[in-house]
């Protein structure tokens, strides 16, 4: 008889300083067969799958959803889709039993008025199947919790930023499942807290401390014996009881866990002082001033990072604080390009463009959500092109000046230059782009010629010590210095 696993998927990062509660609109779900049928490069979900199905089990697809980050989740949408995921399971027992359990969670994912999320669906899952072994994909972001450890055979976190190697991550997380479905491993976890917050446009892999930091991890996962070394960096954007960072390490005994993990967290502690912006970073005044004239010198495309209003790490992009800098700033007029500007949020505005290509408008936009920090603008302009449909979002290009505004219907990610493409302009021609991003992803990266990152206000603020934290846990680095640390394991409450 096949052995049976049933596979799930939940990622949400989820920023408590982000007015905007995220809810069923925000998360496409793809349930049973239309989750199976969904294979995506660069997916730690189809990495399951993939590896799972070669092996030949049965696999009991409960249902995948993901959102762009964004602000804490709607309580009923989260309750819902829990639910569903164990009632998948209760279901399935009655055909039989379930060998395993194999899912992806991101790790940082908290709900409005409830608090996190993947701890109580490990531990609902437990309930429901309990000494079933239950295996799981993670971001490299995530903030480990106790909930979660106490109710989870093993975790293996992504090792890259930008995470380049989520399909790897996935075929991790599955080859555990096969090594105690065929092997007969009985998974050991041992878990660190290092006391840190790191912004992730300060842990880049490609660049030191972080090079250095996940050879070591590694190196740990070729070790006999070692399953899975994950570098947690956390997510500094939620202000929890939880947040910092921490090392995760899965092997087939304790002894081996516990030594590695506490190796790793040394390790982590030592490079504290080395986090640090290792592309130019400058506040949001300089950093156009320098961007402006470097574009005016030719040195084009010159990219322009809007770091503290990145919906890809969670934050509203509906702030105006550098558009409107650039706006104001008459050296644009002389570019021999108009900037590029993706985005603004807004859906009045965006969808105000639509049947108007060609037309001149009057608009406001901006500050929809974040009123704390950011105030709308009004400008004249010309709509440029509009497209209905771009990764489920209507988009349009408003010029005004000579900048060329993306305006945005829903909540979406300013991750590749292909957005540009499909209204009219290329990045690659451009003397200045500007996008809601920290460092700049692949695609990005390839066409910039110098790249800037501006310390920019928002929900995603890359100077935490500026951030009204209330609840994280103290002493905390940066945020204080003059404190020791010795890395320990934490145990279960059972144990």
């Amino acid at each position: 008889m096949k052995k049976r696993v049933l596979v799930a998927g939940m990622a949400h990062e989820s920023d408590s300083f982000n007015p905007i509660v995220a809810g069923a609109a925000d998360f496409p779900i793809f349930r049973g067969e239309d989750m199976l049928g969904r294979r995506v490069e660069n997916d730690a979900t189809t990495g399951i799958l993939d590896t799972l199905e070669k092996k030949g089990y049965e696999l009991i697809p409960a249902l995948f959803t993901h959102a762009v980050p964004n602000g804490l989740v709607d309580r009923e949408f989260y309750l819902s889709v829990k639910e569903e995921i164990l009632d998948t399971a209760r279901r399935a027992l009655k055909d039989g039993p379930i060998d395993a359990v194999t899912l992806e969670l991101h790790g940082s994912m908290t709900v409005k008025g409830y608090g996190e999320a993947e701890g109580p669906l490990l531990e609902a899952l437990r309930e429901i199947l309990p000494g079933v072994p239950i295996l799981c994909a993670l971001d490299m972001h995530a903030t480990m919790t106790e909930r979660m450890h106490r109710n989870c055979d093993g975790f293996a976190a992504f090792q890259q930023a930008p995470h380049t190697d989520q399909y790897e991550t996935g075929v991790k997380a599955a080859n555990m499942t096969v090594a105690v479905l065929e092997e007969g491993v009985k998974p050991a976890s041992a878990w660190v807290k290092v006391p840190l917050l790191v912004a992730g446009e300060q842990s880049a892999t490609d660049v030191e401390p972080m090079v250095s930091l996940i050879e070591a991890f590694r190196e740990s996962e070729r070790k006999p014996g070692v399953l899975a070394a994950s570098c947690l960096m956390g997510y500094p954007w939620c202000d929890s009881p939880d947040c910092g960072a921490g090392v995760y390490v899965t092997a087939v005994d304790q002894e081996t866990a516990d030594a590695e993990a506490l190796r790793l967290a040394g390790l982590m502690w030592a490079a504290r002082e080395k986090f640090a912006f290792q592309t130019e970073a400058y506040p949001e005044g300089e950093a156009v001033n320098v961007a402006l004239a470097a574009a005016l010198a030719g040195e084009g495309p010159v990219y322009l990072s809007d770091s503290g209003d990145n919906p890809t790490g969670g934050s509203s992009s509906d702030c105006t604080g550098l558009l409107r800098r650039l706006l104001e700033d008459g050296r644009t007029l002389e570019l021999p390009t108009p900037v590029l500007y993706g985005g603004i949020y807004d859906r009045p505005a965006a969808l105000a463009c639509r049947g108007r290509v060609g037309e001149t408008l009057a608009l406001t936009f901006g500050a929809k959500f974040d009123r704390k920090t950011t105030s709308p603008i009004t400008a004249t302009g010309k709509v440029m092109a509009f497209r209905e449909d771009w990764q489920g979002s209507a988009v349009a290009l408003f010029r005004t000046g000579n900048v060329d505004i993306v305006l945005a219907e829903k909540h979406i990610g300013y991750t590749t230059p292909e957005l540009f493409s499909v209204l009219g302009r290329e990045a690659g021609e451009a003397a200045l782009v500007c996008v809601k991003l920290g460092y700049l992803t692949p695609g990005h990266a390839a066409l910039a010629r110098r790249a800037i990152l501006a310390l920019t206000r928002g929900s995603t603020n890359e100077d935490l010590a500026t951030l009204p934290y209330e609840r994280i846990p103290r002493p905390i680095f940066p945020l204080d210095r003059a404190f020791e640390y010795v890395p320990r394991c934490e145990r279960t409450m059972e144990g």
